[in-house]
């Protein structure tokens, strides 16, 4: 991602397009070019219904490039019309990027069918993937021709003995964005996982039917223990358009997670959201244990406790 903002023409274009809801890595690069003068804009990114419209208006000639997530890293909403976002890009010369992270591999996700073929795709092989650590990936499109001022040597591999001193050469498209030597183990893992997948048939399809169970269970579950409002609600959003994990608001969530741990449970926290993320490995007993321990670490809470002392009408 550092390497594609590099290649744009930001002294031209000094204003870059995103919204609030990004994660660090987006979220800290761009609050680092705002320190050097380059216009930052963050929509905001709730209602996400709405959020395409609210980016649209914000793309203009100054526009260096938009950068936005195609599902909400804190809340796992799904963002819609993409496709319109790319086409308001398109018109004013923009290139588009799209962080896929919690979307690949888990929900759906195709370039041509979403109309998406133009745009630029940042993700990881960490969580859906299961590909380990180190493994993430740059999608370029075709016809692409950039020339990134943060460059590797790789960058220019088929053409190292032809290259004169003192001229910088770029391989054709998705090479120009090569790096450096690395340690390339996670490929090998990231070919077995796959591998794997294809073998028991766990299609991104097949993934995403048991995902959408799991986390329907998870939602009823946690419905069912009947908790106040005030001390936990699942996030709202259309059932269609939750991505591959529960968020529940917790004011207390990072404590609960704590909680949890201790109690076997893992989970994590962003700010007020817990996380609950099923595996595909998981079954569903497992999931119901874990809303149950939630309902008790909940229970521990102060809040709670202050809760159940108020009388009642």
């Amino acid at each position: 991602m550092t390497r594609w903002l590099s290649a744009l023409s930001l002294p031209k274009r000094p204003k870059i397009v995103t919204t609030d809801g990004e994660f660090h890595s987006i979220r800290r690069q761009v609050d680092r070019l705002a320190e050097e003068g380059i216009a930052i804009v963050n929509v905001p990114a709730q209602p996400a219904d709405s959020l395409v419209e609210r980016l649209i208006t914000e793309i203009d000639s100054r526009t260096a490039c938009a950068m936005v997530s195609s599902v909400l890293f804190e809340t796992a909403e799904i963002i819609p019309g993409l496709d319109l976002l790319a086409v308001a890009c398109r018109h004013q010369g923009v290139p588009l990027l799209i962080d896929a992270y919690h979307q690949v591999n888990v929900v759906p996700f195709d370039l041509q069918q979403d109309r998406l073929n133009d745009v630029f795709v940042v993700g990881g092989g960490y969580k859906y993937c299961q590909l380990g650590e180190g493994n993430c990936f740059l999608r370029v499109p075709p016809d692409t021709h950039l020339r990134p001022v943060l460059t590797g040597w790789f960058a220019a591999f088929e053409a190292l003995e032809e290259t004169a001193p003192g001229r910088v050469e770029y391989g054709a498209g998705a090479a120009a964005f090569g790096g450096a030597t690395y340690d390339v183990t996670s490929h090998y893992r990231a070919a077995a996982v796959f591998a794997f997948h294809e073998q028991h048939g766990l299609t991104v399809d097949t993934l995403r039917t048991i995902n959408r169970h799991q986390v329907g269970l998870l939602k009823t579950a946690f419905e069912r223990l009947d908790i106040s409002r005030s001390l936990a609600q699942v996030e709202q959003m259309p059932h269609e358009r939750r991505g591959g994990f529960l968020a529940i608001r917790i004011p207390e969530a990072r404590e609960i997670a704590h909680r949890l741990r201790q109690r076997g449970v893992y989970v994590d926290a962003r700010r007020d959201l817990l996380r609950v993320g099923p595996a595909p490995y998981l079954r569903d007993d497992q999931l119901q244990d874990a809303i149950a321990a939630l309902g008790e670490a909940l229970a521990e809470s102060p809040k709670s406790k202050a809760e159940s002392r108020k009388p009642r009408a």
